[in-house]
Protein backbone atom coordinates (compact mmCIF):
# COMPACT_ATOMS: atom_id res chain seq x y z
CA UNK A 1 0.00 0.00 0.00
CA UNK A 2 2.91 2.11 -0.04
CA UNK A 3 1.66 3.76 3.43
CA UNK A 4 -1.60 4.62 2.61
CA UNK A 5 -2.80 1.94 4.97
CA UNK A 6 -6.41 3.40 5.28
CA UNK A 7 -7.12 3.32 1.58
CA UNK A 8 -6.04 -0.63 1.36
CA UNK A 9 -7.65 -1.51 4.01
CA UNK A 10 -11.37 0.45 1.83
CA UNK A 11 -9.85 -0.92 -1.21
CA UNK A 12 -10.17 -4.43 0.88
CA UNK A 13 -13.92 -3.53 2.34
CA UNK A 14 -15.36 -2.09 -0.53
CA UNK A 15 -15.97 -4.95 -2.52
CA UNK A 16 -17.87 -6.49 0.33
CA UNK A 17 -20.21 -3.53 0.45
CA UNK A 18 -20.59 -3.60 -3.07
CA UNK A 19 -21.69 -6.78 -3.66
CA UNK A 20 -23.87 -6.36 -0.68
CA UNK A 21 -25.34 -3.33 -2.61
CA UNK A 22 -26.36 -4.97 -5.59
CA UNK A 23 -28.03 -7.73 -3.53
CA UNK A 24 -31.46 -5.82 -3.23
CA UNK A 25 -31.08 -4.66 -6.71
CA UNK A 26 -30.74 -7.93 -8.29
CA UNK A 27 -33.32 -9.73 -5.79
CA UNK A 28 -35.63 -6.62 -6.99
CA UNK A 29 -34.72 -7.26 -10.93
CA UNK A 30 -34.56 -10.88 -10.45
CA UNK A 31 -35.73 -12.74 -7.86
CA UNK A 32 -39.23 -11.28 -7.20
CA UNK A 33 -40.49 -11.56 -10.88
CA UNK A 34 -38.96 -14.91 -11.60
CA UNK A 35 -38.28 -16.66 -8.07
CA UNK A 36 -36.03 -17.98 -5.66
CA UNK A 37 -34.74 -20.64 -7.89
CA UNK A 38 -32.99 -17.88 -9.78
CA UNK A 39 -30.40 -17.61 -6.96
CA UNK A 40 -28.54 -20.49 -8.10
CA UNK A 41 -26.71 -18.54 -10.92
CA UNK A 42 -25.40 -16.60 -8.90
CA UNK A 43 -23.33 -19.31 -8.06
CA UNK A 44 -20.87 -18.70 -11.13
CA UNK A 45 -19.40 -15.13 -9.28
CA UNK A 46 -18.74 -17.58 -6.32
CA UNK A 47 -16.69 -19.86 -8.66
CA UNK A 48 -14.81 -16.69 -10.21
CA UNK A 49 -14.25 -15.62 -6.94
CA UNK A 50 -12.65 -18.78 -6.16
CA UNK A 51 -10.25 -18.82 -8.92
CA UNK A 52 -9.01 -15.38 -8.14
CA UNK A 53 -8.62 -15.86 -4.73
CA UNK A 54 -6.32 -19.40 -5.85
CA UNK A 55 -4.31 -16.39 -8.31
CA UNK A 56 -3.80 -14.16 -5.50
CA UNK A 57 -2.67 -17.14 -2.83
CA UNK A 58 -0.07 -18.06 -5.22
CA UNK A 59 1.17 -14.33 -5.47
CA UNK A 60 0.86 -13.95 -1.31
CA UNK A 61 3.04 -16.95 -0.78
CA UNK A 62 5.92 -15.74 -2.65
CA UNK A 63 5.84 -12.81 -0.98
CA UNK A 64 5.20 -13.79 2.12
CA UNK A 65 9.01 -13.39 3.48
CA UNK A 66 8.48 -9.59 2.83
CA UNK A 67 5.77 -9.59 5.31
CA UNK A 68 7.11 -11.53 7.65
CA UNK A 69 10.27 -9.21 8.11
CA UNK A 70 7.60 -6.67 8.96
CA UNK A 71 5.96 -8.06 11.64
CA UNK A 72 8.44 -7.48 14.39
CA UNK A 73 7.92 -3.96 14.42
CA UNK A 74 7.89 -2.05 17.58
CA UNK A 75 5.11 0.35 19.00
CA UNK A 76 6.52 4.56 18.05
CA UNK A 77 3.58 6.03 19.31
CA UNK A 78 4.86 6.15 23.47
CA UNK A 79 1.79 5.18 24.89
CA UNK A 80 1.84 2.63 28.16
CA UNK A 81 -0.04 -1.10 27.85
CA UNK A 82 -2.63 0.65 29.92
CA UNK A 83 -3.24 3.56 27.59
CA UNK A 84 -3.32 1.33 25.01
CA UNK A 85 -5.80 -0.96 26.02
CA UNK A 86 -8.58 1.34 26.99
CA UNK A 87 -8.15 2.69 23.39
CA UNK A 88 -9.05 -0.75 22.38
CA UNK A 89 -12.03 -0.77 24.30
CA UNK A 90 -13.47 2.24 23.07
CA UNK A 91 -12.54 1.32 19.56
CA UNK A 92 -14.74 -1.43 20.48
CA UNK A 93 -17.64 0.90 21.68
CA UNK A 94 -17.78 2.43 18.64
CA UNK A 95 -17.81 -0.48 16.75
CA UNK A 96 -21.00 -1.77 18.55
CA UNK A 97 -23.11 1.52 17.93
CA UNK A 98 -21.88 1.27 14.37
CA UNK A 99 -22.85 -1.61 13.82
CA UNK A 100 -26.18 -1.89 16.26
CA UNK A 101 -27.49 1.14 14.06
CA UNK A 102 -26.45 -0.38 10.43
CA UNK A 103 -28.03 -3.62 11.32
CA UNK A 104 -31.44 -1.39 11.79
CA UNK A 105 -30.99 -0.62 8.30
CA UNK A 106 -29.42 -3.67 6.37
CA UNK A 107 -31.80 -5.84 8.06
CA UNK A 108 -35.19 -3.93 8.96
CA UNK A 109 -35.10 -1.01 6.19
CA UNK A 110 -36.87 -2.46 3.61
CA UNK A 111 -40.02 -3.41 6.45
CA UNK A 112 -39.59 0.22 7.79
CA UNK A 113 -40.88 1.87 4.47
CA UNK A 114 -43.42 -0.84 3.55
CA UNK A 115 -44.78 -0.31 7.47
CA UNK A 116 -44.42 3.87 7.29
CA UNK A 117 -44.70 4.16 3.75
CA UNK A 118 -46.56 1.62 2.26
CA UNK A 119 -44.14 1.58 -0.94
CA UNK A 120 -44.28 -1.94 -2.40
CA UNK A 121 -41.68 -4.65 -1.91
CA UNK A 122 -39.92 -4.15 -5.51
CA UNK A 123 -39.45 -0.45 -4.40
CA UNK A 124 -37.99 -0.79 -1.02
CA UNK A 125 -35.40 -2.86 -2.32
CA UNK A 126 -34.37 -0.22 -4.51
CA UNK A 127 -34.29 2.48 -1.48
CA UNK A 128 -31.79 -0.18 0.55
CA UNK A 129 -29.66 -0.31 -3.15
CA UNK A 130 -29.28 3.79 -2.21
CA UNK A 131 -28.49 2.95 1.06
CA UNK A 132 -25.91 -0.19 0.53
CA UNK A 133 -24.66 1.70 -2.16
CA UNK A 134 -23.87 5.37 -0.36
CA UNK A 135 -22.05 2.34 2.52
CA UNK A 136 -19.89 1.19 -0.52
CA UNK A 137 -18.87 4.50 -1.17
CA UNK A 138 -18.07 5.74 2.26
CA UNK A 139 -16.15 2.61 3.09
CA UNK A 140 -14.33 3.58 -0.11
CA UNK A 141 -13.63 7.14 0.71
CA UNK A 142 -13.14 6.54 4.25
CA UNK A 143 -9.55 5.15 4.41
CA UNK A 144 -7.68 7.99 1.94
CA UNK A 145 -9.43 10.41 3.70
CA UNK A 146 -8.20 9.06 7.02
CA UNK A 147 -4.77 8.93 5.49
CA UNK A 148 -4.90 12.30 4.74
CA UNK A 149 -6.61 14.09 7.69
CA UNK A 150 -5.78 11.66 10.11
CA UNK A 151 -7.88 8.66 11.49
CA UNK A 152 -8.96 10.10 14.66
CA UNK A 153 -10.53 13.11 13.13
CA UNK A 154 -12.55 10.62 10.86
CA UNK A 155 -13.98 8.45 13.94
CA UNK A 156 -15.08 11.42 15.65
CA UNK A 157 -16.70 12.77 12.52
CA UNK A 158 -18.04 9.37 10.83
CA UNK A 159 -19.76 8.11 14.42
CA UNK A 160 -21.33 11.53 16.42
CA UNK A 161 -21.40 13.38 13.34
CA UNK A 162 -24.09 11.25 11.95
CA UNK A 163 -26.34 11.47 14.92
CA UNK A 164 -28.29 14.46 13.79
CA UNK A 165 -29.30 12.48 10.54
CA UNK A 166 -30.17 9.67 12.57
CA UNK A 167 -32.22 11.61 15.05
CA UNK A 168 -33.94 13.02 12.38
CA UNK A 169 -34.89 9.77 9.76
CA UNK A 170 -37.69 8.14 12.22
CA UNK A 171 -39.83 11.68 11.74
CA UNK A 172 -38.84 12.29 7.71
CA UNK A 173 -41.31 11.63 5.02
CA UNK A 174 -40.66 9.12 2.11
CA UNK A 175 -38.28 11.54 0.02
CA UNK A 176 -36.24 12.47 2.71
CA UNK A 177 -36.16 9.14 4.47
CA UNK A 178 -34.32 8.04 1.32
CA UNK A 179 -32.17 10.90 1.47
CA UNK A 180 -31.07 11.02 4.59
CA UNK A 181 -30.57 6.94 4.76
CA UNK A 182 -28.20 7.55 2.05
CA UNK A 183 -26.18 10.42 3.98
CA UNK A 184 -26.22 7.83 7.15
CA UNK A 185 -25.24 5.33 4.60
CA UNK A 186 -21.61 7.07 3.35
CA UNK A 187 -21.16 9.00 6.68
CA UNK A 188 -21.35 6.18 9.22
CA UNK A 189 -19.54 3.54 6.41
CA UNK A 190 -16.13 5.78 6.80
CA UNK A 191 -15.21 5.03 9.82
CA UNK A 192 -14.38 1.04 9.65
CA UNK A 193 -11.19 1.18 8.02
CA UNK A 194 -10.62 4.18 9.66
CA UNK A 195 -10.71 2.02 12.83
CA UNK A 196 -8.99 -1.03 11.94
CA UNK A 197 -5.89 0.83 10.60
CA UNK A 198 -6.19 3.45 14.41
CA UNK A 199 -5.99 -0.11 16.14
CA UNK A 200 -3.38 -1.90 13.88
CA UNK A 201 -1.24 1.33 14.62
CA UNK A 202 -1.84 1.14 18.50
CA UNK A 203 -0.25 -2.52 18.24
CA UNK A 204 2.06 -3.07 15.48
CA UNK A 205 3.20 -6.10 14.19
CA UNK A 206 -0.24 -7.64 14.78
CA UNK A 207 -2.05 -6.81 11.77
CA UNK A 208 -3.73 -9.84 11.30
CA UNK A 209 -5.02 -10.10 14.84
CA UNK A 210 -6.32 -6.50 14.76
CA UNK A 211 -8.09 -6.86 11.31
CA UNK A 212 -9.58 -10.34 13.12
CA UNK A 213 -10.53 -8.71 16.50
CA UNK A 214 -12.42 -6.24 14.34
CA UNK A 215 -14.10 -7.99 11.93
CA UNK A 216 -15.08 -10.34 14.37
CA UNK A 217 -17.02 -7.93 16.53
CA UNK A 218 -18.45 -6.21 13.40
CA UNK A 219 -20.19 -9.59 12.35
CA UNK A 220 -20.80 -10.28 15.99
CA UNK A 221 -22.67 -7.06 16.92
CA UNK A 222 -24.46 -6.76 13.61
CA UNK A 223 -26.25 -10.28 14.10
CA UNK A 224 -26.59 -9.70 17.70
CA UNK A 225 -27.70 -6.28 16.72
CA UNK A 226 -30.69 -7.76 13.91
CA UNK A 227 -31.55 -10.44 16.08
CA UNK A 228 -32.63 -8.03 18.89
CA UNK A 229 -34.40 -5.74 17.09
CA UNK A 230 -36.39 -7.99 15.57
CA UNK A 231 -37.10 -8.97 18.70
CA UNK A 232 -37.88 -5.51 19.85
CA UNK A 233 -39.61 -4.80 16.56
CA UNK A 234 -42.25 -8.06 17.19
CA UNK A 235 -42.61 -6.30 20.83
CA UNK A 236 -43.58 -2.88 20.12
CA UNK A 237 -42.89 -1.94 16.58
CA UNK A 238 -40.17 -1.31 13.71
CA UNK A 239 -41.07 2.79 14.13
CA UNK A 240 -40.05 2.09 18.10
CA UNK A 241 -37.00 0.45 16.92
CA UNK A 242 -35.51 3.24 14.71
CA UNK A 243 -36.36 5.86 17.09
CA UNK A 244 -34.16 3.90 19.64
CA UNK A 245 -31.42 3.58 17.66
CA UNK A 246 -31.39 6.78 16.45
CA UNK A 247 -29.40 7.77 19.81
CA UNK A 248 -26.81 5.35 19.03
CA UNK A 249 -24.64 7.56 17.28
CA UNK A 250 -24.46 9.35 20.21
CA UNK A 251 -21.42 6.57 21.44
CA UNK A 252 -19.25 8.82 19.27
CA UNK A 253 -18.45 10.90 22.21
CA UNK A 254 -16.51 8.46 23.58
CA UNK A 255 -13.91 9.42 20.59
CA UNK A 256 -12.46 11.93 22.66
CA UNK A 257 -11.05 9.22 24.92
CA UNK A 258 -8.99 8.31 22.06
CA UNK A 259 -4.79 9.32 22.33
CA UNK A 260 -3.95 11.74 20.00
CA UNK A 261 -0.23 10.49 18.07
CA UNK A 262 2.08 11.31 15.53
CA UNK A 263 1.14 7.71 14.12
CA UNK A 264 -2.52 7.72 14.71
Amino acid sequence: SGGRYGFAQSTFQVGGNAGSAFGPLLAAAIIIPYGQGNVAWFGLFALFAVGLLYVISRWYRTHLSLFKLKAGQKATHGLSKRRVLSALVVLGLLVFSKYFYMASLTSYYTFFLIQKFDVSIANSQMYLFLFLGAVAAGTFFGGPIGDRIGRKAVIWFSILGVAPFTLLLPYADLFWTSVLSVVIGFILASAFSAIVVYAQELVPGNVGMIAGIFFGLMFGFGGIGAALLGHLADIHGIEYVYKLCSYLPLFGVLAIFLPRTKKV
